[in-house]
C-alpha cells in the first residue's frame, strides 16, 4: 500500500520499455499522464503511442521538437554518441520540456522506460543521474524497469511508490522485458528498431557532410537529408530522387524554397535538387547524374530541363558508374 497518491508524467516513445514503465506505475495505482516527443529525425511508431493512450486510458501530450532541437544537434554541449546522436543533451532537453508540462498538469515527477546499460552513451548510471541534475529533476525520475539498480527516488522514500514492486532489469538483451510484457498482459508492441535516424551510420554521414559545409541546420535541411541519393559536387549538394514519392517531395521543396532542380525531358526521370553555392558550376554534372538515374538511353545525349533563374534545356550524357562514386555521400 502506498502512503500518498501522486501524479507522474511518463516519457512515452511507444516502444516496449516505456509502455511497460507506464503499465507498472498504473498497476501501483499511480495517476499517470504521458508526453510523447517527436523530432525531425524520428522513425517513431505513432500508432504504438495511440495504442498505449487508448488501451491504458491515459492522456498523452504530443510535442514536436523542431528548430530548438536542431540547434542542439548542430552543437551538442555534451557531444555525440556513436554517430550523430546527442543523446545526453536530447534527454536533458526532453526533461526540461516535460518539466514545463508537469507543472501545468500538477505532476510531481517523471517515469521513463530507461534500462541501465541498455544504451552505452545515455543509459549509464552516471549519465542518467547527470541528466537529472542538469534538467533540474534530480530524484524525481522513476525508472520502474531498472529501479533496483538506481538510487531511491523521492517517491520511493516517502512511500508513494512501492520499491519492492519495481524491477532490476539491465543490459541490452530484451528477453526480460518481453517476459515481463507477457506477465503483464501486454501482447501488442512494436519490434525493436532504430527510432532515431541520428544513430544510423549512413544518415549520420549525410549530416556530418551537411555540417561541414553549413553552420546551421533547419527544418528544410532536415527534410532534404531524409530524401534521395546524395552527392557532393564542389560545395553543392545534389539530391536525386529514388521514387515517385521522393520526387514529389523534392519538387515541392524546390518550388517552395526556390531551389534549382532538373529532370530529363521525354523520359521517366527523377527530380534532382541542387542546394548550395556556385550552382552554375555544377548544373552540367547534376544533369549527367539525373540522366544516369532516368529511363533515358545511356549512350546518347538527351535533353534535361533545368529550372534555375527561369527554365531552360541543356544536353547531357549519363555519368558512368565509376565516375559518380567519388561524389556520393
Amino acid at each position: 500500500m502506498v502512503d500518498k497518491k501522486i501524479k507522474l508524467l511518463a516519457l512515452l516513445s511507444g516502444g516496449l520499455d516505456s509502455t511497460l514503465a507506464v503499465k507498472i506505475m498504473l498497476d501501483q495505482g499511480i495517476d499517470v499522464e504521458a508526453i510523447n516527443f517527436t523530432t525531425p529525425f524520428c522513425n517513431c511508431d505513432k500508432c504504438a503511442v495511440d495504442s498505449v493512450e487508448e488501451n491504458f486510458g491515459i492522456k498523452v501530450h504530443r510535442i514536436f521538437s523542431g528548430q530548438e532541437f536542431l540547434d542542439i544537434v548542430t552543437d551538442p554541449p555534451h557531444g555525440y554518441g556513436s554517430q550523430m546522436n546527442p543523446c545526453i543533451d536530447c534527454r536533458i532537453f526532453m526533461f526540461k520540456k516535460a518539466k514545463e508540462i508537469a507543472q501545468k498538469i500538477g505532476a510531481e515527477g517523471f517515469v521513463t522506460g530507461e534500462v541501465l546499460n541498455e544504451r552505452p552513451f545515455s543509459q549509464r548510471k552516471e549519465a542518467m543521474l547527470f541528466i537529472e541534475k542538469e534538467a533540474g529533476v534530480k530524484n524525481k525520475v522513476l525508472r520502474p524497469l531498472t529501479a533496483q539498480h538506481m538510487p531511491e527516488t523521492d517517491f520511493e522514500k516517502e512511500g508513494s511508490v512501492d520499491r519492492k514492486r519495481l524491477y532490476s532489469i539491465k543490459g541490452r538483451r530484451r528477453l526480460p522485458q518481453m517476459s515481463l510484457a507477457k506477465e503483464l498482459g501486454i501482447n501488442d508492441y512494436p519490434c525493436p528498431s532504430g527510432g532515431c535516424l541520428l544513430t544510423d551510420p549512413q544518415f549520420a554521414k549525410r549530416l556530418k557532410d551537411h555540417l561541414k559545409y553549413s553552420d546551421t541546420l533547419d527544418l528544410v535541411d532536415s527534410a532534404l537529408l531524409k530524401l534521395g541519393r546524395h552527392f557532393r559536387v564542389d560545395e553543392c549538394k545534389v539530391i536525386v530522387g529514388r521514387n515517385e514519392e521522393e520526387n514529389k517531395s523534392l519538387l515541392s521543396i524546390a518550388n517552395r524554397e526556390k531551389k534549382p532542380y532538373l529532370d530529363v525531358v521525354e523520359h521517366m526521370s527523377p527530380i534532382t535538387l541542387i542546394d548550395g553555392k556556385n550552382i552554375d558550376n555544377v548544373i552540367q554534372r547534376a544533369a549527367e547524374m539525373t540522366v544516369r538515374y532516368s529511363d533515358a538511353p545511356k549512350d546518347i545525349s538527351v535533353k534535361v530541363k533545368v529550372v534555375h533563374r527561369g527554365q531552360h534545356i541543356i544536353e547531357a550524357h549519363a555519368i558512368e558508374d565509376k565516375e559518380i562514386e567519388p561524389f556520393r555521400i
